[in-house]
Order: C-alpha cells, then structure tokens, then sequence
C-alpha cells in the first residue's frame, strides 16, 4: 500500500522560521537550515520550505539559504516563495530543490504551469493553493487568494484545482485558510472535494493540531500527504511521534527509529 507522507513546513520571512494563524501574527521559529536538518533527521518523508513574504516584497526566493539546506538533507525538498518565471524555477532547483511550489504567479498566467511541466517534469511542479471558505448557507465552496492570503482573486478553488491539473500541476499543496494555525483540524470538505476532483496528489495544509487531525484528512479526507508546522516548531509533536500514532490509527507511514525517543 502506498505510504502516506508526513511533511514539515519552514515557512521563512526575512531568513527565519516563522509561525502564524492565518498567516498573520508571525512568531520566530528559528533558523530554517537547522530545523530543516533536525526535521531531515528526525524521519521527515519530505520538507517544504516556503519564502512567505517573497511575492507580496517583489523578490525572489532565498537561493543561499535553500543551498545549504539542501547541502545538509536527504530527503525531498520543494520551495516556494517568488516563482514567478520557468528561470526562477531552474534557480530553485539548481540551488537543490527536489520541487518548486508555485501559487500568485501561476494564477496570474497560468501558462506558466505548462511551461513549467514542459521543461522541468509535472513531477517538479507543484501548484500551492490557498483558499477561503465562502460564506453561505449552500453548498461548500471555497475561493482561491494570493500573495499570502492578502488578496481575493474570485476564482472557485475546484475549478483552478481542475485547471491547474489539466496544464501540468503534478501535485498540489493545499492549504485552508481559515484553519491555518487554529489546530482544530483540517476542512475535511475541501479535502473530500478536492480529491475527488483530481487525479494528482494532494498534501492537505491547514490546522493540524494533533495526530488525530492527520488521520482524519488522510483516512477520510483523500489526502496523499499532511503538512504540519506548528506542532513540529513548538516541540507538540516529533515527526516520529506523529507517524507512531497514525500508524496506530491504520494509516500507512514509513516508521525509523528515532534518537532520543519522546512524542
């Protein structure tokens, strides 16, 4: 059976590991190279590291940075953060990304995913999608928002979900809004809708609070893959903690050893 992967987050503003709710409200996590090490280390399935003020700033992704991480861990890494153009893209992986994640620019000019597919392989792009729930007494639906969650862009997340997939996305990084550091769980809807949506991977983003929550969006939910950042930053949960109780709750996850114990 295929193993489901459990996936730290650094998202990096001005050179250091960040934590907010909803985006907002940032509180310093530390160095990205050391918890990309310490994550790497500690049974990581893969990492994704993301330059959360690149875009709305105007600049590019933090190259160095990704270089030394990349020098120091084995396991897959995607980036995100400034991707604007196919260069950008080939400066990510060249600096050692395994993926780039790409979001505002691919809204902006979707061809941008085909190019991308083209040239590197579906299986390096990722397409990042954050969403909004929109209010309302109907069926659940949700809207698509940029440059970090600042601004609306009208569009219905299903229907760029199917868009995205059909130029060449290769996976999907996926995150709520809404539930983005509360720790109440993921939006199990968007999860249920987006899978049946699509063909490709999905890593469901937003609102891991405990085990629990994982096993849920990955037993119920569809979901490939869960990235999680706060419990990991904070000391809540180890990587290994976590894969030990989603094991217990039947889901298939690579299990290691880990040095030194504890959840």
């Amino acid at each position: 059976m295929l193993k489901r992967r459990v996936i730290p987050c650094l998202d990096v503003d001005r050179g250091r590991v960040v934590k907010g709710t909803s985006f907002r409200d940032l509180v310093d996590a530390g160095d990205p190279v050391e918890q990309a090490q310490r994550y790497a280390e500690a049974g990581a399935d893969e990492l994704v590291f993301l330059d959360i003020s690149a875009t709305h700033e105007g600049r590019g992704a933090v190259y160095e940075a990704i270089a030394r991480c990349a020098e120091r861990i084995f396991v897959p890494l995607t980036v995100g953060g400034g991707m604007r153009s196919c260069e950008d893209f080939a400066r990510a992986l060249g600096a050692g990304a395994d993926k780039v994640a790409v979001n505002t620019a691919a809204v902006e000019r979707e061809a941008l995913i085909a190019e991308g597919a083209a040239r590197f392989g579906s299986q390096c792009i990722v397409v990042a999608v954050d969403v909004r729930r929109v209010p309302g007494g109907g069926a659940p639906a949700w809207e698509v928002v940029t440059h970090g969650g600042r601004r609306s862009t009208g569009l219905d997340a299903l229907a760029w979900l199917a868009r995205a997939e059909f130029l060449g996305a290769g996976e999907f990084l996926l995150t709520s809004m809404d539930r983005d550091g509360q720790r109440r769980g993921y939006d199990l809807e968007l999860h249920r809708a987006a899978a049946r949506a699509l063909r490709v991977p999905v890593i469901a983003s937003g609102g891991a609070g405990e085990p629990a929550h994982m096993a849920e969006v990955l037993l119920q939910g569809g979901a490939d893959a869960v990235l999680a950042a706060s419990i990991f930053h904070f000391g809540t949960w180890t990587v290994q903690g976590v894969k030990r109780e989603l094991a217990s709750r039947g889901v298939p996850v690579r299990l290691e050893a880990e040095p030194g114990g504890g959840t």
